[in-house]
């Protein structure tokens, strides 16, 4: 009972932060705040199969896959504010609230009242209890949930495949585009400078600087970009130092 009062609190805060956090990063790691709170809920219920399952399945592999996508692929920002269909805003406060309202029950009933059975359903291990229930109570159910699981997961692709309308295009494509851009506007055919390049930095959400002290804001990762992250209080003077200190080495040398 101690565990399930320290707990409940941070699991409520965590969920809060879910639902108002601005960065999806931050979201997801207050959802695996909650997921691991919910794991020990199970131990605190003597059912360690439930328990395994949301530490290794839930937390450890999807929420961390989740999660790692997240950062590598980042959210775009202007995406995340489409109101794709109208009033699911009101919708989902509306369902959120019924839920609030059934969860606040039904943990009130579970708080209140004392657990009995455990023993009984337990009795010949926690494993083989939950498979009994499974495959002979809940058989219909189980079976239920698996074809939606399976259709959900077919929806998932079907909805991220995106047929390719025009074909690839190959190194060759893109070194004469590289090439037609250089003699249009006369930009440089060279693979541009990495992030932090005579910034004095070597952060990625840092504009690499030209000779001349001029910040490349094509060098910042694209995603970094949108979320507007990259950051503006590079060094330019010292890149225009080091600049100086080039052309007056180049200069010795000739005069050498």
């Amino acid at each position: 009972m101690t565990t399930f009062w320290v707990l409940a609190p941070l699991m409520v805060l965590a969920a809060l932060g879910l639902l108002f956090a601005k960065k999806a990063v931050h979201a997801a790691l207050c959802l695996a705040v909650v997921m691991i709170g919910l794991a020990v809920m199970y131990a605190l219920q003597e059912a360690p199969f439930l328990f395994a399952v949301q530490i290794i399945v839930y937390t450890g592999a999807i929420m961390m896959l989740f999660l790692f996508v997240l950062m590598l692929i980042g959210v775009d920002r202007a995406d995340s504010l489409v109101e794709t269909i109208k009033g699911q805003r009101l919708a989902a406060a509306v369902v959120g609230v019924l839920f609030a309202v059934t969860m606040s029950v039904a943990v009130g009933q579970v708080v209140v009242s004392t657990t009995v059975g455990l023993e009984e359903a337990n009795a010949g291990g926690n494993v083989e209890g939950l498979a009994a229930l499974l495959f002979t109570r809940y058989v219909v159910a189980f079976e239920f949930t698996a074809a939606l699981m399976i259709t959900a997961v077919l929806g998932a692709m079907v909805l991220a495949h995106r047929e390719r309308l025009r074909p690839r295009r190959t190194q060759a494509d893109l070194q004469r585009q590289r090439m037609r851009e250089y003699a249009q506007t006369g930009r440089h055919p060279g693979n541009p400078p990495t992030p932090g390049v005579f910034a004095r930095h070597n952060g990625v959400d840092v504009p690499a600087l030209l000779p001349d002290g001029t910040p490349v804001e094509e060098s910042v990762p694209e995603s970094i970009r949108q979320r507007g992250q990259a950051r503006t209080d590079v060094d330019a003077g010292a890149a225009q130092r080091r600049a100086r200190e080039i052309e007056r080495g180049d200069r010795e040398d000739e005069d050498a």
